[in-house]
């Protein structure tokens, strides 16, 4: 687990610095693709901590998780409503770069603050 722990939160932090970068240099759809290959990678590592159970009382993961069932939910009422799904749409054009951040917050907070030995904390 703290392998998977480590690796992920590095790849997210990686991900977004990169992708953020590139954006920046290039001004092309560069932003759309990272935009989906750090939203995929997000959403992979979300379902193997639900499905692994890992950090299932943290308060901070279950307000991301509870983001995006809600995200989910208006999309898929926005398919039999499509103005609610552009709507939609143009939001999380804002809103999910800032829950890619929240994520990688998460995932490096549960890593190097709460997975760390009661000692180390006290130094």
């Amino acid at each position: 687990m703290k392998t998977f722990k480590i690796i992920d939160a590095w790849i997210s932090i990686l991900l977004i610095s990169t992708f953020s970068l590139l954006s920046l240099i290039k001004l092309d759809a560069t932003f759309l693709i990272g935009y989906c290959i750090v939203g995929t990678w997000q959403v992979i590592s979300l379902c193997i901590h639900s499905v692994q159970g890992w950090f299932r009382f943290n308060p901070d993961r279950h307000a991301y998780k509870c983001m995006v069932a809600i995200l989910l939910v208006i999309g898929l009422i926005g398919l039999v409503w499509p103005a609610l799904l552009m709507i939609e749409m143009f939001l999380l054009l804002f809103i999910s770069p800032m829950l890619a951040v929240y994520y990688s917050w998460i995932c490096y907070n549960e890593t190097y603050v709460k997975m760390q030995r009661p000692l180390a904390v006290l130094k």
